[in-house]
């Protein structure tokens, strides 16, 4: 049976990679029918083994058996307004559909698909060869229609000739405008399949020509809606504990479905700082564990006696302080952590190097020091200890992040790592591999002006010229004795 999901028009790249992970975690047989991810040209995309050990970059992996040197092509996303929400995909039946949309946070709803067309005699003649033997199901029962227009507008007139097209249905219940039985839903878009032009910074009073009409018609039975408002209720303005590098609520929860955080697992942050990766995967009942190099990110400072600091407070804010195991003082290089698959899912936004330093524990010449004793106890023994930390390499964080998760990832398990990836001319980016571990996907975060104004950390400076970075984020599991593919989306 088909049915119509409809995307919000944020984070475009991550929305397909969302919903592949959803089935795939509730065990739901996907067939992705229509969607047209992006409009725009081909942009050259590569995977780069840095070396046969562990050369790597970002994103959502699981286990492999060894490395693969391939070219990808994927869609530009520079203009992210000419892109439909609509995707038209295949499922079992509606229990099904609302296992799929439950806890997506980039899809809104779904729909129980009844008919497309490119007008609407097509519409009406598609409706009748799907579901005219179901009519009389919905006959007696109370209904609503609405009428949504993307990249486009109706009048009330308009909208009311089109909901009255429908009258051969022929339903007899009443019209409830709040809370109906049945929601019928007319959803036009009028973006066409190919990009137009680029838009005026002036926008028209009218739109042009050729997009007077929709370009495609979709008419459906609501079913569900997603998990969406997750987002306010996480939403880092009324979170009690927060930094400046602490994640935002969407692409928190987006990073924890695309891991797979579920009920009865173990979910590991290296860097945790404000726990903003744990308190998205404890929403969804995993347990979650967290280390940091510098232990007061997560500590805070006591706001009062006997109230809870740091990211503890926000695993009470959420009352989920029972998914909350603990968090500890520790780099992921001289990590306490045994060498065994224990943990479900890894999620991590690590240090670039720009804003935050690239540290790790050692002395810079690599000799020991000579102990120092304070009141008669060896200062490293002290629980105001600050070890020394020395300089860190990007690429050498990159590969201790890729063999611990090698280490430690149970089968199935995943590997959610967002990385800065630069953004040039070529358009070409450069995906880090491990041999024993399998890219599911990667999806990239683009800035625009206004957002780099907004995070300025995203720049780095070569010859006295900015460098725009954009975040990938990528999906990695273990692959085992496998031999697979690798699969970008």
């Amino acid at each position: 049976m088909e049915y119509l999901i409809r995307f919000a028009q944020v984070h475009e790249s991550f929305r397909r990679p969302e919903i592949q992970a959803l089935a795939a975690l509730a065990g739901i047989d996907l067939e992705i029918i229509s969607y047209n991810e992006f409009v725009g040209a081909a942009v050259p995309f590569h995977v780069r083994s840095v070396t046969i050990l562990e050369g790597i970059q970002i994103g959502i992996f699981v286990p492999r058996a060894y490395i693969i040197r391939q070219r990808y092509h994927i869609i530009c996303i520079a203009d992210r307004k000419e892109q439909s929400p609509y995707c038209i995909v295949k499922l079992a039946n509606e229990e099904a559909a609302r296992g799929l949309i439950a806890r997506s946070i980039l899809a809104k709803d779904i729909f129980e698909l009844w008919a497309q067309g490119t007008n609407y005699e097509e519409v009406h003649s598609d409706v009748r060869r799907r579901t005219q033997h179901r009519w009389n199901n919905y006959k007696e029962v109370s209904f609503r229609f609405t009428i949504e227009s993307f990249a486009g507008k109706r009048s009330n007139e308009e909208k009311r000739e089109i909901i009255q097209s429908f009258a051969y249905l022929d339903f007899q219940g009443p019209i409830r405008m709040k809370n109906p039985d049945e929601d019928f839903w007319v959803l036009e878009e009028y973006i066409p399949d190919v990009a137009i032009s680029k838009r005026t910074t002036s926008p028209s009073k009218t739109r042009p020509a050729e997009l007077q009409t929709p370009q495609k018609i979709y008419f459906g039975r609501w079913v569900a809606n997603s998990s969406r408002e997750a987002i306010n209720k996480y939403d880092l303005k009324k979170r009690r504990y927060i930094s400046t590098t602490s994640m935002d609520a969407e692409l928190s929860l987006v990073t924890a479905n695309m891991a797979h955080a579920a009920p009865g697992k173990l979910f590991f942050d290296p860097f945790v700082g404000t726990g903003s990766f744990c308190v998205a995967a404890a929403h969804f009942g995993a347990l979650t564990l967290g280390s940091d190099i510098d232990g007061r990110s997560f500590r805070g400072k006591e706001m009062g006696k006997g109230k809870p600091m740091g990211v503890l407070s926000n695993f009470q804010q959420y009352g989920t302080q029972s998914k909350f195991v603990d968090v500890f003082t520790s780099d992921l290089t001289n990590t306490p952590l045994r060498s065994s698959q224990f943990l479900d899912g890894i999620t991590c936004d690590p240090p670039y190097g720009v804003r935050e330093g690239l540290r790790v524990l050692g002395t810079r010449d690599g000799r020991g020091k000579e102990e120092v004793l304070i009141d008669g106890v060896p200062a490293h023994l002290r629980p105001d200890y600050i070890a020394p930390k020395k300089p860190y390499g990007f690429e050498a964080m990159q590969n201790d992040i890729l063999n611990f998760a090698s280490r430690t990832l149970v089968t199935n398990g995943r590997l959610a790592m967002w990385m800065p990836t630069s953004s040039d001319e070529e358009g070409e980016l450069a995906i880090p591999m491990h041999p024993n571990l399998e890219v599911v996907c990667v999806s990239v975060q683009p800035f625009n002006n206004y957002s780099q104004r907004e995070r300025p950390q995203t720049f780095l400076w070569d010859e006295g010229k900015p460098i725009q970075r954009e975040y990938m984020l990528m999906s990695l599991m273990p692959s085992g004795e496998r031999h697979p593919t690798i699969l970008v989306t």
